[in-house]
């Protein structure tokens, strides 16, 4: 399984940050969809670094939007197939960043949340988790709940009819829709894992 040290992970967001010096420093003040996240100790979830809200006020650079993007998969993700406990307290601000027609990261940010929502969708008769151990799949059950807490984002997104198949397929609407509790009858297809930046 693909894991990344919490060295190897600093060394990333801080690689980010001076590449992009100014794009998690908003200079128009805080943004809407935002609000709070600079409140919440993203350094008391295991292995996080205190730079999420620089890293998601970036999703909205034009410049460096995608690439925080992919930073924020590793952030988030415990390893490829276990989504991290940082990710709960993340996930209001990445649906309400997802909401936003004009988002440069929109496309991969979207790709993401598909992916979050197919990794910890309940497991259907003869199907098997993504889980290896008892404790992946509690936390799996963790994630679920956090996207039924916010099922009001969840269904915004997935009902939004102007949201391009290319950004969101019927595929990982489905998923999304079923863990916001509407689930419309259908077995989504796995979804493809967004992009680890690993050495790059």
């Amino acid at each position: 399984m693909c894991t990344m040290s919490g060295a190897d992970e600093e060394a990333m967001v801080a690689g980010f940050l001076t590449q992009y010096p100014r794009a998690g420093r908003p200079d128009s003040g805080e943004h809407p969809a935002l609000r709070g996240c600079d409140e919440i100790p993203w350094t008391d979830f295991p292995g996080c670094t205190p730079e999420v809200p620089a890293l998601l006020y970036a999703l909205l650079d034009p410049a460096a939007g995608r690439e925080a993007q992919r930073v924020l998969n590793n952030v988030l993700m415990s390893h490829m197939l276990l989504l991290g406990p940082a990710t709960l307290a993340a996930l209001p601000f990445l649906l309400r960043l997802a909401a936003e027609p004009e988002l440069p990261a929109r496309e991969p940010l979207l790709g993401f949340l598909s992916f979050a929502a197919e990794l910890c969708r309940p497991v259907l008769p003869g199907e098997e988790g993504f889980w290896a151990t008892e404790e992946d799949s509690e936390a799996h059950e963790r994630c679920r709940a956090a996207f039924a807490a916010h099922a009001h984002l969840v269904r915004a997104l997935t009902d939004d009819e102007s949201l391009p198949d290319g950004l969101l397929d019927a595929d990982g609407r489905a998923v999304l829709r079923l863990l916001a509790g509407a689930p419309d009858g259908s077995v989504p297809a796995p979804v493809p894992a967004p992009a680890p930046v690993h050495g790059s």
